[in-house]
């Protein structure tokens, strides 16, 4: 079984949590603890951490996202609007 996502099924709320949870997961917290409208810089990653998140996510969603998705979403809020808004975009194509 795979935790890769079907591009259609996708919801703002799946990614929000998704991203919490992998952002809790590195930072040895709870999901809860993290706001999805706190910026990603408020977490500590660093570029290299930022870097591997990315990946997975792409990874997750099945599709590439530009490279300067974070740097225009830079919310876990913001990015899963803007990841619903790209993957119904690709649906439609």
């Amino acid at each position: 079984m795979t935790d890769k996502v079907v591009v259609s099924e996708l919801t703002v709320e799946q990614v929000e949590n998704w991203l919490a949870e992998k952002i809790a997961f590195k930072l040895e917290t709870e999901p809860a603890e993290i706001s999805v409208d706190d910026f990603f810089d408020s977490f500590g990653l660093d570029s290299t951490e930022a870097l591997v998140l990315a990946n997975e996510l792409e990874s997750w969603l099945g599709f590439e996202l530009e490279t300067t998705a974070l740097w225009y979403h830079p919310t876990i809020a913001q990015l899963a609007v803007y990841i619903v808004t790209e993957k119904d975009r690709l649906a439609a194509a």
